[in-house]
């Protein structure tokens, strides 16, 4: 049995040895570590990714794969949701760094198998609104950045891309702004900020080109 990493990295998401890192802080000792790379999870499944095709030859039953949020699974609602129980149905255990979900297709108890998939689908839909609202705070920063090309900038973001990508991620969870802070290591108004106006503070990284 192994256990394995799955993420995605693009231009606006952490980087593979950053998201390694935060896996193994959260306790999981990882085998096998497979990343996407410039592969966008909004408008491609995870079967159709590069990377997202060897993972599905790799898991057998028993197999634990790690994802740092279920959004890594899939592009919409539908798609993340047939994918968890995909692998359920091979025996693959899934479990997330975020919050440490654990899901899996081993409880025959019809009222546990259905609270299992009530979770399954209320974390598919906050994982595509989230995709949606992560979006256009994107497109918000990009016009913010071209409207202020050639003015002043404002001031320079204290949070890195890898920082506001975690936090978002987080506070979607409704995370404790404590455990944010420690995850991220801003501070607590830093981590305000970002909850209060997520757009301004993606517009804020794109107009220093962070």
């Amino acid at each position: 049995m192994a256990t394995i990493l799955y993420g995605r990295v693009s231009t606006i998401e952490q980087t593979s040895d950053h998201q390694l890192t935060q896996a193994r802080a959260a306790g999981f000792k990882i085998d096998d570590a497979v990343f996407d790379n410039g592969t966008s999870g909004v408008s491609t499944r995870l079967v159709e990714r590069p990377e997202g095709r060897r993972l599905f030859d790799k898991l057998r039953a028993g197999d634990v794969l790690v994802v740092r949020w279920v959004d890594r699974l899939g592009r919409n609602y539908d798609d993340v949701v047939g994918t968890i129980r995909e692998f359920m149905q091979r025996g693959v255990i899934i479990k997330t760094v975020i919050n440490s979900m654990t899901f899996d297709g081993a409880t025959k108890d019809p009222i546990q198998k259905a609270v299992r998939d009530a979770l399954i689908g209320f974390m598919a839909a906050t994982a595509q609104a989230q995709a949606e609202a992560t979006k256009a705070a994107q497109r918000a920063g990009i016009d913010h950045a071209k409207a202020n090309s050639q003015g002043y900038r404002g001031r320079k973001p204290s949070y890195t891309r890898d920082q506001f990508a975690t936090a978002r991620d987080m506070l979607t969870q409704n995370a404790a702004i404590s455990q944010i802070a420690n995850a991220t290591k801003l501070s607590r108004q830093t981590i305000y900020r970002i909850k209060d106006d997520p757009a301004a503070a993606e517009a804020a990284l794109a107009t220093w080109g962070a």
